[in-house]
Parts: structure tokens; C-alpha cells; sequence
């Protein structure tokens, strides 16, 4: 029989300071979708808050939602860790600092937009983007795909929209109450 790994103990809470710094920190160093995956590295491996199917979990949960992924997750790591006051110096901490920095940008972006380079660097920060993204989203697969049915439906939902071009809202119509019956019957059955 293999050796069980046991996962490494949680972090203590972290103060509502930490909270506001790291998502400060997060909020400033990374954008788009790869802030998803930022969040990952540093709320689970890093500061070891919570682990990463708790961080999975608020994830699924934060895209359900109504409003922006970036903000939600944090305002459900926020609540997790901290209740209200959690949530909302998480949710700050990630909105107002990246805002001020936005904003001084703006004010020198049509100065630098002249310049070759300034599009070259954008460039690079969105393709940056764009495989912290797919990293992301291929670790959520890794942990789905050990089992039959998430792994169809995981199948099926990419085919729908990325292949077959169905509206989102259709296919997530229809995946979204199978995969919530199918784990409500595994849990209630095992």
C-alpha cells in the first residue's frame, strides 16, 4: 500500500492588514485572468490560508456570480478567512490600489501610446496573461478529470463553447444542474 502524503497544516487566520496587503500586492503585480492563478499561488502554496479545493471551490463559485471573478474571489477568500471585515478589506485591497495606479497610467498613456513599444509591451502582458490563465484553468481539469462524469462534462462544456461556438449561457444552462446532480447523488451514495 503507498505511503499517504499528508498536506502540509493551514496557516494560521491571517489579520485583516495581511488580507489587505496581499490582495494589494496581487492587485498591483498582475491583471486579467491570470490574477486568478496569482491568487491561487499565494493564498495555497504560499501563505498556505486555505487549501486548494477550498480555493477551487470559491473559485466555481465566484464565477456563478454575478460581477467580476477578480473581485468575487477575493470577497469569498476574504469572508472565508475573516467573515465581513475579511471580505471587504480583501475586496479592497484588490480594487483600490491597482485603481490608483490605473489612473496615473491614464493620465500618461496617450503620450506613451506614440511609441512602438508601449504596444509591444502590452502585447506581452496579455500573451503572459493568457497562459497563467490556461495554467490555471488546466490544474482546476487535472483535479476534475480523475473521476468519469467531470471529466465528460468538462469535455462536453469545452467542445460546446470552444468548438461548436453555442452560447455560454446555453451550455452552462444545461452543465451546470448535471454536474450539481451528479455530485449531490455521488455524495449522497458514497
Amino acid at each position: 500500500m503507498p505511503d499517504v502524503v499528508t498536506p502540509p497544516a493551514l496557516a494560521p487566520t491571517p489579520s485583516s492588514r495581511a488580507l489587505f496587503m496581499t490582495f494589494a500586492k496581487l492587485g498591483m503585480t498582475s491583471f486579467g485572468g491570470a490574477l486568478t492563478a496569482w491568487m491561487m499561488r499565494e493564498c495555497v502554496r504560499k501563505q498556505r490560508w486555505i487549501t486548494e479545493e477550498e480555493f477551487l471551490t470559491g473559485l466555481a463559485m465566484a464565477q456563478a456570480l454575478p460581477g467580476v471573478n477578480v473581485v468575487n474571489l477575493p470577497l469569498w477568500i476574504g469572508y472565508r478567512l475573516g467573515g465581513a471585515r475579511g471580505a471587504t478589506v480583501s475586496a479592497l485591497g484588490v480594487i483600490l490600489p491597482p485603481m490608483v495606479i490605473v489612473m496615473i497610467m491614464a493620465a500618461g498613456y496617450s503620450w506613451l501610446s506614440r511609441f512602438p513599444a508601449t504596444h509591444l509591451a502590452l502585447q506581452g502582458a496579455a500573451a503572459a496573461a493568457i497562459g497563467l490563465s490556461l495554467s490555471m484553468g488546466l490544474r482546476a481539469a487535472q483535479r476534475q478529470i480523475r473521476q468519469l462524469w467531470p471529466a465528460l462534462i468538462l469535455v462536453a462544456v469545452f467542445a460546446g463553447v470552444g468548438l461548436l461556438g453555442l452560447p455560454m449561457i446555453l451550455v452552462v444552462a444545461v452543465a451546470a444542474p448535471l454536474s450539481i446532480g451528479i455530485a449531490y447523488y455521488r455524495r449522497v451514495h458514497e
